[in-house]
C-alpha cells in the first residue's frame, strides 16, 4: 500500500516538472505505440531524427507514466531508493528553472497496461508525430480491458490531440491501424508492402549479412541496408523511421545512409555466435503471439549449411507469452502451426503455458523425442546446451518475466559482453529472483 502511494506521489510531482519543462522548451514530440516493435521503431527513429537534429529518447523501454516523465526530464529511474527519487526530483526542478541545452526532438515510446494509460500521457505530452505500429488480434494486456476492441481504442488515443499541421504515421500493412485514417484531422504518412501506402517496400532480400529492401515514395525508389538485422518485421520500423524523417523534412538519401547503423535493441532479433560453432538468434526481451509469429517466419527465411560433422539444425526455444488472460492456450497452441512451417526440429518450452505450444506439437506428428518441457530458464538452460551441435541455429523467445535471457548467456560464445549484447542486464534485473507469474 505504501509504495503505490509512493509511487502515485513520484508520478504526480514528475509529470508536472515535465510539462513545466516541455512548456519552456518546446521540442518536438514524435510518439510510438502499438501491439508489437515499438522499441525498434522507437531506436530507428532516433537514428534517422538525430542525422540532423539534437534528440533524447525513451531508454530501455520507458513508456509507462513514470517512464515517459523520465525521459522528457532526461533521468534514470531510482526504483525503490527515496534518497534518489529527491535528487530526481531536484534535477527535473533545476532544468526549468535554469537554462540548460534540451534536445529538439523527443522520442518518446508510450505502452498501454491499463484503460486510459494512454489519454493521460498525451493530454500532457502532446506528439507532434504519432507512430502505430501494429495492432495485433490478440494483443498482450488484454486481460485488463473488456476486450481487443477497447484495447486498440485506447492506442488509438495517441493521435486523439494531433493538429492538423501534425502527422499520424500508420502501418497501412495492419488493417486495424490504416482503418484509422479515417478518425484523424493531421496529414497522414503511410508505409507497408501493400500499394496505396505513401512509403511502399519492395524487393525484401535476407543475405548472410542482414536485410535489403527498396523504398517507393514521391515517384522515387531508394535501396535500404540494414546490416545484422533479421527478419521481414523489421522493415516495418525502418518504414516508420523514414516516415517520420519525411514529417521532419530530412532528405530519402540522408535517412538511408543513416540506417546503415541501425540495431535492433539486445534481445530483439539479434545474431550472436554460439557455443560450439552455433549460431543464436536471441528475441528474448518479450514475446507475444504476433512477434512469436514473425520470429519463426524469421527464423524460416535464414538457411542453415551444416558443417562437416555438424547437425545444422533448427531448434526453437519457447518460454511462456504473458498476459493474453482468456486467449492464454488458444494462442500458444496456435504457435505449433509456424514452427511447423519453420522447419524447426527440436523445441524446447519453458513454463507451465508454453506447455500447451508442446501439446498441439504432438497432437501434429512432431516427434515427441524432439520436444522437451521445463519449468523454467534456468533449468533448462544446461539441457539446452548439452543437446545444441555444430552448425545449429537456436531460436530463443519467451515473455521477459521468463528470463529467457539466462539460457543465452549459458549458450552464448563470448558470455564476457552479455552486459552489452543481452537483454536485462541492469543491477536491477540482475538482483531480481525468477518470478512466477499468474495473472492469467
Amino acid at each position: 500500500m505504501m509504495k503505490q502511494i509512493f509511487k502515485k506521489i513520484i508520478v504526480f510531482i514528475l509529470t508536472l516538472e515535465a510539462r513545466a519543462v516541455l512548456w519552456r522548451y518546446k521540442p518536438k514530440i514524435a510518439a510510438v505505440t502499438g501491439s508489437v516493435g515499438k522499441t525498434s521503431t522507437k531506436e530507428a527513429a532516433a537514428i534517422v531524427l538525430g542525422r540532423k537534429f539534437s534528440i533524447r529518447k525513451s531508454q530501455k523501454s520507458f513508456n509507462s507514466e513514470i517512464g515517459v516523465p523520465l525521459v522528457v526530464l532526461g533521468l534514470e529511474n531510482a526504483w525503490l531508493n527515496p534518497l534518489l527519487w529527491c535528487v530526481n526530483i531536484l534535477k527535473g526542478l533545476s532544468l526549468f528553472l535554469f537554462k540548460h541545452n534540451y534536445p529538439e526532438w523527443l522520442i518518446l515510446e508510450m505502452g498501454v497496461e491499463r484503460p486510459g494509460d494512454i489519454e493521460r500521457l498525451v493530454s500532457w505530452a502532446n506528439p507532434h508525430v504519432a507512430v502505430v505500429t501494429a495492432l495485433a488480434e490478440i494483443p498482450v494486456h488484454v486481460e485488463f480491458f473488456a476486450g481487443p476492441k477497447e484495447l486498440f481504442n485506447e492506442k488509438a488515443k495517441i493521435l486523439k490531440h494531433l493538429k492538423i499541421d501534425d502527422y499520424a504515421v500508420l502501418n497501412c500493412d495492419n488493417d486495424t491501424v490504416c482503418d484509422l485514417k479515417n478518425k484523424i484531422r493531421a496529414k497522414i504518412i503511410s508505409f507497408g508492402f501493400g500499394e496505396g501506402a505513401d512509403l511502399v517496400a519492395s524487393n525484401y532480400r535476407v543475405t548472410p549479412e542482414g536485410i535489403s529492401f527498396k523504398v517507393d515514395c514521391d515517384g522515387s525508389s531508394i535501396p535500404v541496408r540494414l546490416s545484422n538485422v533479421f527478419g521481414k518485421h523489421h522493415v516495418y520500423p525502418a518504414l516508420a523511421a523514414l516516415a517520420v524523417g519525411k514529417a521532419a523534412g530530412i532528405n530519402f538519401v540522408e535517412m538511408s545512409d543513416a540506417l546503415l547503423s541501425y540495431l535492433p535493441p539486445p534481445g530483439r532479433l539479434r545474431l550472436l555466435k554460439g557455443v560450439k560453432n552455433t549460431s543464436i538468434l536471441d528475441d528474448t526481451y518479450n514475446s507475444s503471439p504476433m512477434a512469436l509469429r514473425a520470429a519463426l517466419e524469421t527464423l524460416a527465411d535464414i538457411p542453415v549449411y551444416p558443417a562437416e560433422g555438424g547437425a545444422g539444425r533448427k531448434i526453437a526455444v519457447l518460454g511462456d507469452m504473458l498476459e493474453l488472460g482468456k486467449y492464454t492456450i488458444e494462442a500458444h497452441r496456435a504457435m505449433a502451426e509456424y514452427i511447423l512451417k519453420a522447419g524447426v526440429e527440436i523445441v524446447f518450452t519453458v513454463g507451465p503455458r508454453a506447455k500447451f505450444i508442446a501439446e498441439a506439437l504432438r497432437e501434429n506428428g512432431f516427434k515427441k523425442k524432439n520436444i522437451f518441457e521445463f519449468s523454467g530458464s534456468v533449468e533448462a538452460a544446461k539441457e539446452v546446451e548439452k543437446i545444441i551441435k555444430e552448425g545449429d541455429l537456436i531460436l530463443l523467445k519467451g515473455s521477459q518475466f521468463m528470463r529467457m535471457e539466462k539460457i543465452v548467456e549459458e549458450i552464448m560464445a563470448e558470455p564476457e559482453k552479455k552486459g552489452e549484447l543481452l537483454a536485462r542486464q541492469e543491477k536491477a534485473w540482475l538482483n531480481k529472483k525468477l518470478e512466477k507469474k499468474s495473472n492469467d
